[in-house]
């Protein structure tokens, strides 16, 4: 039941189940109490109500119910000016992962076989567990992830547009580290499109690691494999100096009595320090809640593998002039490459372990002090 007053209208309810009886007061201005906002259609148009407690009119249930359909009524919903909507509907979003596998399938292909095909790139095998990694770590934050309200943000359009550019650069030009690298951008740029940049700070880490799963192009590797060459002949031949072995090197070939020995690419030591950097960067983050000591586990890694590369040499180098200058390659080449592939790790180990205990002294000293 409507009573109507005239500059006003004075709806009654029913009081039961401990409520109290409400009366609808139509005003410009909207007020708020316990109750919720409601818009009543009349007359096709939509006014703004606010519920306010009246004296208790009292009427029989029926009345009641007849009266509350009576009112047609609707949440009020408030939407943000200048930004996408939160979500995408379930067949947008299942078309724009179709639209992306349609356009990297052939490349992801390619990179999938230089890690394990029958031609794989031996540089570059520990790259098949860097995505299988930055998953784990994903699955490992999904809580925290479904706790992040998406804030989309217009700003990652630019990188949509850069990545299929850099997309169409490298197809083109045939550059695959070029086309390759666009589907990181490509993912950054849409996770910043429909979730916003907090979503996208909160999984910065896989997203970067994602990067040491594409092999490097020949034109750099090959300027950083060769002073490699140099820096290992180098360090070897001052530690077969060191023992007594009468050794001449003549840039990254090192002479010895019995044969030389040549410091080819493939012993540069660019594949354990790929490989170790990679392991470093898992081992931290597994090991370490601290970020400077997973940085320095990181950089530390490089040292260790050039070290470790170069006493393989050295190593190589005695067996050719006390043993078997045969004994340099085959099974005992490869078998000293995993060996000393280990001792790395292990010096990785012991690097971390040293940090620990200096910084467990520093603050137990700091403590007594205090």
């Amino acid at each position: 039941m409507a009573v109507y007053g005239w500059r006003e209208w004075e709806i009654v309810f029913h009081s039961h189940a401990g409520w109290p009886s409400f009366r609808v007061q139509a005003t410009p201005k909207v007020t708020f109490d316990r109750t919720s906002m409601f818009v009543a259609s009349t007359a096709g148009r939509s006014t703004g109500f606010a519920l306010r407690p009246r004296p208790t009119f009292a009427y029989s249930q029926i009345q009641a119910r007849y009266m509350s359909n009576s009112v047609e009524v609707a949440p009020i919903l408030s939407t943000r000016e200048g930004r996408l909507s939160p979500g995408l509907p379930r067949w947008q979003g299942a078309a724009l992962l179709l639209l992306v596998a349609w356009l990297y399938t052939a490349i992801l292909a390619r990179l999938f076989l230089q890690w394990v095909g029958p031609a794989r790139d031996p540089n570059f095998e520990h790259g098949i567990f860097v995505p299988l990694f930055a998953l784990f770590v994903l699955w490992q934050d999904r809580k925290l992830l479904k706790t992040i309200a998406p804030v989309p943000s217009w700003a990652g359009l630019p990188l949509v547009v850069l990545s299929l550019l850099m997309l169409v650069l490298g197809v083109l030009g045939a550059e695959l580290f070029f086309s390759r690298t666009s589907l990181l951008v490509l993912l950054a740029g849409l996770i910043i499109l429909f979730q916003g940049w907090t979503f996208f700070r909160a999984i910065l880490f896989p997203w970067a690691f994602l990067i040491l799963m594409i092999p490097i192009p020949n034109l750099i590797l090959q300027q950083v494999t060769f002073p490699l060459q140099l820096l290992a002949s180098r360090l070897a031949t001052a530690l077969l100096e060191l023992v007594g072995v009468p050794v001449l090197r003549q840039g990254n070939v090192i002479v010895l009595a019995s044969m030389p020995l040549d410091v080819a690419e493939a012993c540069s030591g660019i594949r354990s320090l790929l490989t170790l950097v990679t392991l470093a960067i898992i081992y931290g983050y597994l090991m370490e809640t601290r970020v400077w000591v997973r940085v320095v586990l990181a950089i530390s890694a490089v040292p260790i593998a050039v070290a470790a590369n170069s006493f393989r040499i050295f190593g190589t180098g005695l067996l050719v002039q006390y043993w078997d200058p045969d004994k340099a390659e085959g099974f005992f080449h490869i078998f000293s490459g995993w060996l000393i592939f280990v001792v790395a790790l292990i010096m990785l180990f012991a690097v971390h372990r040293l940090i620990s205990v200096i910084w467990i002294s520093k603050n137990g000293a700091e403590a007594k002090s205090a």
